[in-house]
């Protein structure tokens, strides 16, 4: 994409109001979108964070900015991405006029991409370079339950783009509140080294201490706090029942999502 000199780019997003890492890939993004000088302006919104998605309506001077581009920072479609974001952003589809004028375009959510397959398999291959993925099976953890229906499938969905590509010897879509559990990682992954990688938009109880419970690879005698939990990423690999596990930060993490960002604002130019 081109310099867009009268265009703006707004990446909305959950955020918390008990985890302060959840908002932080998301702004690390911006903040790298902004570097890149495409958008005349980047600007970020949450639903459990300032700035709100309400405010984010006149975040931008509609004298200047005449188009706003509107990418969630999620991995799945949902009730956020359907339902909240519209409602509160007061968009009427993909295509929205407002009495000021400007064109706001709703994009697809980031997790929709297909460039996000290849940002696991780099995940994976950065937490474990030396391992023959022949010889590994590698592990997509999400959520699960029926409140998360959307991103069970999406964790599906990629791993089964990952397993058609014949790189791991085992692609496994696990969850921690369905089956297949990740708890049962050791009954449904036969090879030597095992690969976890979070199906997560940021870091946070979940991945800091959930998952690596589950895993058994924290005990959860002590709660971990925010900046503390990243202490579980840099021990790999984790030596359990002779065989080496490697256990990754959440996939939102990773500096590619900047790019599938700015992909799937592209993308919404196109259309």
């Amino acid at each position: 994409m081109n310099r867009q000199n009268d265009t703006a780019l707004l990446i909305v997003a959950h955020g918390s109001t008990v985890n302060p890492d959840s908002s932080a890939p998301t702004l690390a993004h911006a903040a790298e979108i902004r570097r890149r000088k495409i958008f005349a302006n980047v600007g970020c919104a949450f639903w459990k964070e300032e700035p709100s998605l309400r405010d984010a309506i006149f975040l931008f001077d509609p004298e200047s900015i005449r188009q706003v581009y509107v990418v969630p920072n999620f991995i799945s479609e949902g009730y956020f991405t359907q339902t909240v974001v519209p409602r509160e952003l007061e968009l009427n589809g993909r295509i929205t006029k407002r009495a000021n004028g400007q064109i706001w375009k709703y994009c697809e959510p980031v997790g929709n991409h297909p460039m996000m397959t290849e940002l696991l398999l780099k995940r994976a291959r950065d937490i474990a370079p030396d391992v023959d993925a022949a010889e590994t099976s590698l592990l997509i953890v999400a959520h699960g339950t029926d409140l998360n229906e959307n991103s069970a499938v999406a964790a599906k969905r990629e791993a089964e783009r990952i397993r058609a590509l014949g790189k791991y010897a085992t692609v496994l879509n696990v969850y921690m509140e369905e089956p297949p559990l990740v708890s049962d990682w050791r009954k449904l992954a036969k090879t030597h080294n095992v690969v976890v990688v979070p199906f997560f938009i940021s870091d946070g109880l979940h991945s800091y201490e959930d998952i690596p419970i589950l895993l058994g690879i924290a005990n959860g005698s002590s709660r971990t706090h925010s900046g503390a939990g990243g202490e579980v990423f840099r021990s790999n690999p984790y030596k359990i029942d002779d065989r080496s596990l490697f256990y990754a930060p959440s996939i939102g993490t990773d500096p590619g999502f900047a790019d599938i960002i700015i992909e799937q604002a592209n993308l919404a130019a196109k259309s």
